[in-house]
């Protein structure tokens, strides 16, 4: 009798155990959380859609449970973590809210029921914002002088997009950027202009898959080159002229030659210049011929003539005219 109560009675706890399996069964979860991309120090939110009738909601973060949600209330271990519950379409969801997030909480996030081996996983990305600024602060320029605006973003994780904004009139304008070699945190980006008038430039760091962004603007005043520069460009300029001038004066100066000069040694055909030759034209005489008394004399093609009755004889090559003049004795 002794056995038959205990068989009774371990059949007893047997249909028990299996009624609370039933029942943790007929539960599930229809939809769990999604992947999460936070910003260091926001909040991040996580949903879980579970069907009536549960009994006990677990949230873990990189398999440490975190945060417990009963029918009633949660159970909360760190103040960090909350819950809030809603209903929808019959079923119940469970929110977890993790507050004040920081860069080791990235990872994964779990949803599961009480004696359930199902869950629902999603993934937890956290972004850095670092800094962002412009070493040279506001700045002074030449007008249409090409210059350089270096931005720098420091400690960012992942590394932003750096863009520029231009609020000057440029001719040109173009950038790039680049990681720092010695620190994967960090970037810089370069802008390369030539400004034509005042104005601002505004670097922007814009973060990834989250619509957040960073930016930072300096004034960029334009002047113009300095006149002592001009000045003395101008004097060299002038100088230069002058020396131009003079090269060429003086080669014109050593040029000329007086081709109708005539000495008073006699002139063989072969001491006359090549360059000196003179139309035909100007070989008859230009003297009117009442003024000139002609005698007959004999003498060579060299023209030689005797002491006294030796004639002056001049040329001017600036005409085509030839004019002989003749005095005799």
């Amino acid at each position: 009798m002794r056995d038959a109560g205990r068989c009774r009675g371990i059949l007893a706890a047997l249909v028990v155990l299996a009624g609370l399996a039933a029942c943790g069964s007929s539960n599930e979860i229809i939809e769990g959380p999604k992947n999460v991309t936070a910003l260091k120090g926001s909040e991040a939110r996580f949903n879980c859609t579970i069907s009536q009738g549960w009994k006990l909601i677990m949230w873990a973060l990189k398999g440490t449970v975190v945060l417990s949600v009963t029918p009633t209330e949660p159970i909360i271990t760190n103040d960090r973590f909350t819950a809030m519950s809603y209903e929808e379409g019959g079923n119940f969801i469970s929110e977890m809210i993790i507050h004040d997030v920081q860069l080791s909480d990235a990872g994964q996030i779990k949803c599961s029921l009480q004696n359930s081996d199902r869950d629902g996983s999603a993934f937890l990305s956290v972004q850095v914002m670092g800094r962002l600024f412009i070493p040279e602060g506001s700045l002074v320029v030449m007008e249409d002088k090409p210059c350089n605006v270096t931005c720098r973003a420091l400690g960012w994780t992942p590394l932003p997009r750096l863009s520029w904004e231009i609020g000057v009139p440029a001719s040109h304008s173009s950038y790039y950027s680049v990681r720092e070699p010695e620190d994967l945190q960090s970037a810089v980006s370069v802008l390369a202009l030539t400004p034509q008038g005042n104005g601002t430039v505004t670097c922007v760091a814009e973060m990834k898959r989250l619509h957040v962004h960073e930016s930072v603007t300096v004034n960029l005043t334009v002047v113009q080159p300095p006149l002592e520069s001009s000045y003395q460009s101008e004097i060299r300029k002038s100088a230069n002229m002058k020396t131009n001038k003079d090269i060429s004066g003086t080669k014109l100066k050593s040029g000329n030659e007086n081709y109708g000069y005539s000495s008073d040694e006699p002139w063989t055909t072969s001491q006359w210049p090549e360059t000196a030759s003179l139309p035909a034209k100007s070989s008859e005489s230009s003297v009117p011929e009442q003024r000139v008394s002609r005698q007959p004399y004999q003498g060579s093609d060299q023209h030689q003539l005797g002491p006294a009755s030796r004639p002056q004889v001049s040329f001017n090559v600036a005409s085509p005219k030839k004019v002989r003049n003749v005095t005799l004795v």
